[in-house]
């Protein structure tokens, strides 16, 4: 019994000198290999850390050393911090949109850009379902004026440097009346004109298709290979919209306001994306719908919003 119990005592006092051998030891191990910088260096992150996060890695080591260096040395450059010549080209979660799209400007903006597009208000043409084209017999009708006080009511928040317009009737009061108000200019540029459709506009669609199946047809199927007398009306129509561009972003001022026609506006919208004319028909913007593009400094193209019309089904105010 006696026996037994100091068998007992003598195992506990060895295991509490085995426990203690072995923590002097880690710590002697400790001491003689100093903590390297490796051990202090987490594994690169899945995505490239913001100038916040390094704020808050950049703490201070035991040895008064900063670790966030430590961090950007290790990882041999591979991690670097996203730089912006301007922070207004961050939209959303996107950084930025460098080469996304071909420059429009052919050259460097004074600063980034934001466009709003609207297209005209419902014209006496389209009401009687004829083909318009750059003809200024087709005028804004009631229902069109109403349709352009929605867009100014609804853009009523946005402090525009300048509005672009076409010359032909029904864009032009559709800009008058939207910029009502407004003392900053006002400026008609005939590049926003519309597609010029020879001897089909003023007719009917109806009438146009009895009278000239084949050209009609033509247009209504295969929009960028129509043509008469050897002239291609939206072939052209892309170099018009190119011309426009250039002469909207490189204006003075970094919002503006644009009121034109759809079948340009197409053309617009296609152009800073890198469509052909063959995409024509796959886009479409209704009479008083708004468009947004906001542009970097390299005079590059995001399209942020196409064909809003909740203004006009409520009194919704747009603020961007």
């Amino acid at each position: 019994m006696l026996y037994s119990r100091l068998s007992c005592i003598s195992l506990q006092l060895s295991d509490k000198e085995t426990i203690q051998k072995k923590t002097v030891a880690t710590e002697q191990n400790t001491q003689k290999t100093p903590m390297s910088t490796a051990s202090l260096v987490a594994p690169p992150p899945p995505f490239p850390l913001s100038s916040a996060h390094l704020r808050r890695l950049s703490s201070t080591g035991r040895d008064g050393s900063r670790i966030a260096p430590r961090i950007r040395s290790s990882l041999n450059n591979v991690f670097t911090e996203p730089r912006f010549e301007n922070e207004a080209s961050m939209t959303g979660a996107a950084y930025d949109f460098k080469g996304a799209t071909t420059s429009l400007s052919e050259e460097i903006l004074s600063s980034s850009k934001k466009v709003t597009i609207v297209r005209h208000g419902l014209s006496s043409w389209n009401e009687e379902n004829r083909v318009q084209g750059s003809s200024n017999l087709s005028v804004l009708t009631e229902t069109g004026a109403m349709q352009a006080l929605k867009c100014r009511d609804a853009l009523s928040n946005m402090n525009f440097d300048i509005c672009f317009s076409s010359p032909i009737s029904r864009a032009k009061s559709t800009a008058e009346l939207i910029w009502q108000g407004r003392e900053k200019p006002l400026c008609f540029l005939d590049s926003l004109k519309e597609a010029h459709l020879f001897f089909l506009e003023g007719m009917t669609n109806e009438e146009a298709k009895k009278k000239y199946p084949e050209l009609y047809k033509n247009w209504r199927e295969n929009p960028s290979n129509f043509h008469v007398n050897g002239i291609y009306p939206i072939q052209k129509l892309w170099g018009t919209a190119r011309e426009a561009w250039k002469e909207i972003l490189l204006t003075p001022g970094e919002n503006f306001l644009v009121v034109t026609h759809k079948s340009i506006l197409r053309a617009l919208i296609c152009t800073a994306l890198g469509l052909g004319p063959e995409r024509f028909r796959a886009i479409d913007v209704n009479n008083g719908g708004i468009c947004v593009f906001t542009f970097n400094k390299r005079g590059e193209a995001m399209l942020q919003a196409m064909n809003l019309t909740a203004h006009m089904y409520s009194d919704h105010v747009y603020q961007y």
